[in-house]
Formats: structure tokens, C-alpha cells, sequence
């Protein structure tokens, strides 16, 4: 039975771990909730208390990495607020056990906010050009990793997260002078995520990097309307006093090279 470490069971950690269970692996799950360590070991994950920083790692990650041949790390940057961190400095703390460990394979969760905020077709081929300090430390975490020849990292750049949930147009509706109208959305649902986590596996398909996002781009103001409209909540306004600026990411090597179909493809 392989066995796989998640760091990170949180919205969408321990979902995946189930899924992953119901795969039939062994699932270690990390949280930094002591009160989530029942709950992880109550669905069938082994539970450990980890926390990372700039400076230390607490928590038991040999015990953790033990035996397994796939780490994922789906570990967000914490950039807002006054509690800012180095989140290459926190993953980089975390090489070393690695190395030291079994793992050989690793999935790294970052985002499309690498490509920064560009005005064209987004592939993988697209040079990333961060513009927000997130997306400049993701793009630095996944070259930090890809680089070691210790093992094997496969990156995942997510767009827009969405779920039951999570949803954006909980935060837009009602509001007014939206800027990018016309913009294309980039989203991807929860159902999606893991889908295509369990594809990378099944596939065997390391050092590779994927854009995830889901391929309907309706505008903003076309999508957040329908979807305000849906769930019986104030419509939001938007400005066109303008031009709209956004990118349309495609997700083509999710589909051919993992042969991996969408179960949630308009959201």
C-alpha cells in the first residue's frame, strides 16, 4: 500500500486525503489545529500536529514523511494582514527531512497568480511575471523545489478556488464600480482539485507542471450576475468606464496529458 503525506489538511487537504483513502493509500495528514487531529484521525488519516515558520519547524516531520513515496504540500502563503512571512524560507525548512525521507515524489499546490496580471493566453509555456509578493514567493517555492534532484516535483497552479462553501460572489454581491467587466474568470471547483491531484498520481506524472483551471471563461460581469441571480443575492455592479485587463489561463495539459476531464466545467 503507498503511503502519501498531505501538509496541509485544511479546505482543500482533507478532502483530497479522503478521496486519497478511498483509493485505497495510507494517508498522513498534517494540521496546526490541535482541536483537527480527531477529525483527521477519525477519517481514517494518521494525524500529526505540524506547524512551519521562517525561522523552525514544529512538529514530528520525520515521523510524518515516514515511509511515504509522495509528499504534497498544499501550504498557502499567509501575505496578508500583519502577520506577512517568508513562505520560501518556511518550505525551504522543510527540504531537508525531505531529503532524508523516502519521498521521491512531490505535488506542490501553487497558484496562477505566478503569471501575474497580463492581458493575453495563458499556457505553461507563458513565462510567469509575478506582480503581488504571493505570487513572487510561489514562483520562487516552485523553482526552489523543482531544482532539488532529491526527488521528483510536480507543480499545480490552480486558478480561482470555489466549492459548496467558497464561493466569490459571496464577497461581490451588492457591490458597486467592479473594475474588468469584460475580464474572463479563471475558477476551478474543490471536486476538480482533487480530481486532477488523483490523475498526477494514477498518471505518474512528475516534474511536470500544469495550469488547473476549469476551460469556461465567461467575463466577470457575466458570470458573477448569472451567479448572484442563482443564489437570490443583490446583483453586483460593474464599471465600464474602462477597459477590461485579465488573462485567459488554459488548462490544455490537464486534459491531454493527464486525459483528464472536467466534472464541473461551468461552474
Amino acid at each position: 500500500m503507498t503511503k502519501i503525506s498531505i501538509l496541509g489538511c485544511g479546505w482543500l487537504g482533507l478532502p483530497l486525503a479522503k478521496a486519497l483513502l478511498g483509493k485505497g493509500f495510507s494517508v498522513n495528514g498534517s494540521t496546526t489545529s490541535v482541536e483537527k487531529l480527531t477529525l483527521l484521525e477519525n477519517s481514517g488519516i494518521n494525524p500529526f500536529l505540524i506547524a512551519l515558520s521562517e525561522y523552525k519547524t514544529d512538529g514530528n516531520i520525520p515521523d510524518f514523511l515516514e515511509n511515504s513515496e509522495i509528499l504534497i504540500v498544499d501550504v498557502p502563503p499567509k501575505l496578508r494582514g500583519s502577520e506577512k512571512e517568508n513562505f520560501v524560507s518556511k518550505i525551504r525548512n522543510v527540504i531537508p527531512f525531505i531529503e532524508k525521507s523516502s519521498v521521491s515524489k512531490v505535488i506542490f499546490i501553487s497558484s496562477t497568480s505566478v503569471y501575474g496580471d497580463i492581458h493575453t493566453v495563458v499556457s505553461e509555456e507563458t513565462a510567469p511575471q509575478p506582480d503581488t509578493e504571493s505570487g513572487k514567493q510561489l514562483q520562487e517555492t516552485e523553482q526552489l523545489l523543482q531544482s532539488n534532484k532529491n526527488f521528483k516535483t510536480t507543480v499545480l497552479r490552480f486558478g480561482g478556488l470555489i466549492g459548496e462553501d467558497r464561493h466569490p460572489i459571496k464577497f461581490l454581491a451588492g457591490r458597486e464600480n467592479l473594475d474588468n467587466p469584460d475580464a474572463p474568470i479563471n475558477l476551478i471547483h474543490q471536486e476538480d482539485c482533487v480530481g486532477i491531484i488523483l490523475k498526477i498520481i494514477e498518471a505518474n506524472s512528475w516534474n511536470e507542471t500544469f495550469n488547473a483551471v476549469t476551460p469556461s471563461h465567461p467575463s466577470r460581469e457575466r458570470y458573477y450576475t448569472q451567479k448572484a441571480i442563482s443564489l437570490n443575492l443583490a446583483l453586483p455592479k460593474f464599471n465600464h468606464s474602462a477597459p477590461s485587463i485579465g488573462k485567459t489561463i488554459l488548462s490544455d495539459k490537464v486534459e491531454t496529458i493527464l486525459n483528464y476531464t472536467f466534472t464541473k466545467p461551468n461552474l
